[in-house]
């Protein structure tokens, strides 16, 4: 297939459409997402630095829980900043490169979480199912190895997949309707036959959402199976209290992620996956911090000894 000059070149702008079909609207968005926005990050970056701080909580889950917020804070931080400068901006241009590189981030992250989220599965696994056995097959070598591989996986189909994306030849017109560079939104751009395209974001897609997804599921099944053996109400409701965050999550997170990227090119509705997008990119990372200390006890005691012992050390600092 002949390929046009205009299509080959790296330098061509795209230009993010977002939500200007609403233009009464922009501000009002802003000012509700950007809220939303400084919340989810108060509330991730309050998950590290008590994970990281409070001695109680230096055990394999709260490792997984640490990293898992601090991946959401990177998340966030390179699809909601853009998004919000362009309710501001008439003008709404993201160069080739830039477009390419915000894909390429936030499948590595959002891949990353995928496999970490599986890697929480199997540390609740094997606390509850077997308890005994628990220090010494969850080592902190482990815990290192699973993050690392977590990582390192997320990136290299990240990686794979942007490239193919990006090689393909796009249309002169390259409105994204979308607010920030998806998958499906670029390749709906695309001039050429994009079926082997789909055939590798399927892929990809099985890798990073529907196996580990999987994988957390037959984990909770064997979870629950024991969890209903226990014989005291106090042994079940703090066994369940330990898990229930984390499947909750784990439903908000893949079962949007499922209904984004698992269909053909041709079930596209952009209007429908802003809004989904608008939930899984803003509303659901708000929502973490909340569901991991709703039920858990540990840590919402270790955020009060932080508040406490930050108030300690603001009235001594006064009193001098």
């Amino acid at each position: 297939m002949h390929l046009q000059p205009r299509n080959l070149t790296w330098s061509s702008d795209f230009r993010i459409r977002g939500f200007g079909n609403l233009p009464e609207l922009q501000i009002l968005f802003f000012g509700v997402l950007l809220t939303v926005h400084l919340i989810t990050l108060a509330g991730h970056a309050a998950i590290v630095l008590v994970t990281l701080t409070d001695p109680c909580l230096q055990t394999p889950m709260y490792f997984f829980l640490r990293n898992l917020s601090a991946i959401e804070i990177c998340y966030v931080l390179v699809i909601v900043p853009n998004m919000l400068a362009n309710f501001l901006s008439e003008n709404q241009r993201m160069p080739f490169l830039g477009c390419a590189l915000q894909m390429l981030l936030f499948i590595a992250l959002g891949g990353a979480e995928c496999f970490l989220l599986a890697a929480m599965a199997y540390d609740r696994f094997v606390a509850i199912c077997s308890p005994l056995r628990y220090t010494l097959i969850v080592t902190r070598a482990l815990c290192l190895q699973m993050l690392v591989l977590a990582c390192v996986g997320g990136f290299a189909l990240s990686l794979t997949l942007t490239t193919l994306i990006f090689l393909l030849p796009f249309c002169q017109s390259r409105d994204i309707n979308h607010f920030f560079c998806d998958i499906p939104a670029v390749l709906f751009l695309a001039c050429s036959d994009t079926r082997a395209n789909e055939i590798a974001v399927f892929l990809v897609c099985m890798l990073i959402l529907l196996i580990p997804f999987l994988l957390i599921l037959l984990s909770y099944a064997f979870i629950i199976a024991a969890i209903l053996r226990i014989h005291s109400a106090e042994g079940r409701s703090k066994a369940f209290s330990t898990c229930a965050g984390h499947l909750l999550v784990s439903l908000l997170h893949y079962g949007c992620a499922i209904f984004i990227y698992i269909r053909p090119k041709s079930c596209y509705t952009p209007e429908q996956d802003k809004i989904v997008s608008l939930i899984y990119t803003n509303i659901t990372p708000m929502l973490y911090p909340m569901i991991y200390t709703l039920r858990n006890q540990e840590v919402k005691g270790a955020l009060r000894r932080f508040l406490q012992s930050h108030r300690r050390m603001k009235w001594q600092r006064n009193t001098r």
